[in-house]
């Protein structure tokens, strides 16, 4: 008899699912070895970023940071293949977004680079993340156009300045049948997307909230198509995506499987009417879900979150000459070394890492002579890890990895700005980050600077986390006047910088952050950023990876 893991309460169902042993359990159960029984599953990966080799990854053991060799699209093929053949007539492959934005390829060739590679994995349905906007509505609509999967959004519209006015981009759900039974999968993306990201990208695009129509949508896969279970595809954020969960709008839903925010939830997190999963990025991990199916009804699931290790999975053949091939017109570009680093470039830390202290060392360099007082990077999620060789005592920057760490190659912007400014802008900056409303939290981390320091309490209000702002050590007065740069964000106003409005004597000098970069390492060619305690924070360390507060789970 089948565990009635679908029935059971969330606490035990859980207690059952996520491991190895579980799995063997399903595929071994006599109703399903006899096909009273049948099992679907469900492969998900997300966050690509267009990292197309196998590369240094993050994780987090026993208090401290370490590093394996992960990802690689050649790598992945194979696990993916290798995961299907093992329920190859009732399995699907999905991807969450964000795949042809963040490499070297993927910004060169606006995307079209990456079409072919996800074509040849073969999936079966993808979503678009918030970063597909960055080419712009066209480009994005041609290049998911390009791939040989079906596309699910239901928020995301063409404006009324289209001839498809207010019409969806894509169908907003998408239906299969799977081991005798229909499932359903409804996609959305970030609605917040014009307010994180350059507002020109998303020209042409309207996006609404979730709790718009998912309600109607759930109705019509329940009663109409009468799916068995319903799966949300989102692209929101882990934070956001866990607020969806307990809201009565998503009552018949599942499973959220989502996206955006990098995080490796290795158990499904129970919201009050479903379960959200997210399955890290880069192409270093798949999410994996098991449901055995009897008699048209959900006896058993299990979820895990697994690694894809080179060791384990050898790279596919094929994929890796298709590598080559879309790489071949710029590999000498992008391979070019521009510098080298003594020290990890990491960005996975939520409030200040080392990655973000070399690009702002770069740019407080440049102006070093214009008086510049504070530099800005935005807080990009983009980029692994790049680690030092252990015999060399150092590891090579190439301009590939520049594409990694900037995903747009951005004019610089600066401007007066006044102490009153800069309190309430990071207030807001922080708001974005750990809003206790999930809905109002943006996908990236705390912005980056140079030149100030900040402590802040995140788990205040609004308004109240700021403890206090130095600059060149003297705490920020409300009528103090700094010269602050940062990247421009296409589509803003003149006199907004970094989402601060009406900066005085707004002035672009002329120059880019990957050149910027370039001239830096130029001149500085063996670099150590680390962590320096430019922002802290009273109640969480310096170490902080997650901005999901309050359930159970830890990245790891």
């Amino acid at each position: 008899m089948l565990t009635a893991g679908a029935l059971m309460p969330p606490s035990l169902a859980n207690a059952v699912s996520g491991d190895a042993y579980h799995e063997n359990e399903i595929f071994n159960n006599k109703a399903v070895v006899d096909g009273k029984a049948k099992v679907f599953t469900l492969l998900h990966t997300s966050d690509i970023h267009a990292q197309l080799y196998t590369h240094d990854e993050f994780f987090f053991e026993n208090g401290k940071p370490v590093y394996k060799k992960r990802g690689g699209f050649a790598v992945l093929k194979t696990m993916l293949k290798t995961l299907k053949a093992q329920n190859p007539n009732n399995t699907l492959i999905i991807d969450g977004g964000d795949c042809f934005q963040g490499g070297g390829v993927a910004a060169l060739t606006e995307g079209k680079g990456i079409v072919p590679l996800i074509n040849n994995i073969g999936y079966d349905l993808i979503l678009p993340g918030n970063w597909e906007v960055v080419y712009g509505k066209q480009v994005m609509w041609k290049d998911l156009g390009g791939y040989n999967s079906a596309k699910i959004c239901a928020n995301m519209f063409h404006d009324t300045t289209d001839e498809f006015k207010n019409e969806l981009i894509f169908p907003p759900y998408w239906t299969k049948m799977v081991a005798g039974v229909k499932i359903g999968f409804i996609g959305y993306n970030d609605p917040l997307t014009p307010k994180r990201q350059s507002p020109a990208y998303s020209r042409g695009i309207t996006f609404t909230k979730p709790e718009v129509n998912v309600a109607k949508y759930v109705k019509i896969l329940r009663e109409y198509e009468q799916c068995a279970m319903v799966f949300l595809v989102t692209h929101m954020g882990l934070a956001q995506q866990v607020d969806l969960a307990n809201k009565m709008e998503v009552t018949g839903v599942d499973y959220i499987l989502g996206a955006d925010t990098h995080e490796r939830v290795r158990k499904p997190i129970q919201g009050k009417y479903a379960k959200v999963t997210e399955p890290g990025a880069f192409g270093s991990f798949v999410a994996r879900l098991d449901v055995v199916v009897e008699n048209g009804k959900i006896k058993d699931e299990n979820y895990q979150l697994l690694d894809v290790d080179p060791v384990k999975y050898k790279p596919d053949a094929e994929m890796a000459a298709l590598v080559e091939k879309v790489r071949a017109p710029y590999k000498q570009e992008l391979n070019q070394v521009i510098g080298k680093t003594k020290t990890p470039l990491v960005r996975y830390y939520v409030i200040e890492n080392p990655m973000d202290n070399l690009i702002t060392d770069a740019l407080m360099w440049k102006y070093r002579d214009a008086k510049v007082d504070i530099v800005v990077s935005n807080g990009f999620r983009f980029c692994p890890p790049l680690i030092p060789d252990k015999v060399k005592g150092y590891a090579e920057i190439t301009n590939d990895y520049l594409w990694s760490m900037l995903p747009v190659d951005s004019e610089v912007k600066m401007g007066e700005v006044t102490g009153k400014q800069l309190y309430d802008w990071m207030e807001k900056e922080l708001h974005n980050v750990f809003a206790k409303d999930p809905a109002k939290r943006f996908g990236g981390w705390v912005v980056r600077f140079q030149g100030m320091q900040i402590n802040f309490t995140m788990n205040n209000d609004l308004g109240k986390r700021v403890n206090w702002i130095k600059v060149k050590e003297k705490e920020v007065k409300p009528d103090d006047v700094f010269t602050m740069l940062a990247c421009e964000r296409e589509g803003d106003p003149d006199d907004t910088l970094c989402r601060m409005e009406k900066v005085k004597s707004p002035r672009k000098p002329g120059h880019t952050l990957h050149n910027i970069v370039r001239e830096y390492l130029a001149v500085h060619p063996l670099v150590e950023p680390k962590i320096e305690g430019r922002a802290t924070a009273t109640d969480a360390p310096s170490t902080l990876l997650s901005q999901l507060e309050g359930y159970d789970y830890q990245f790891i």
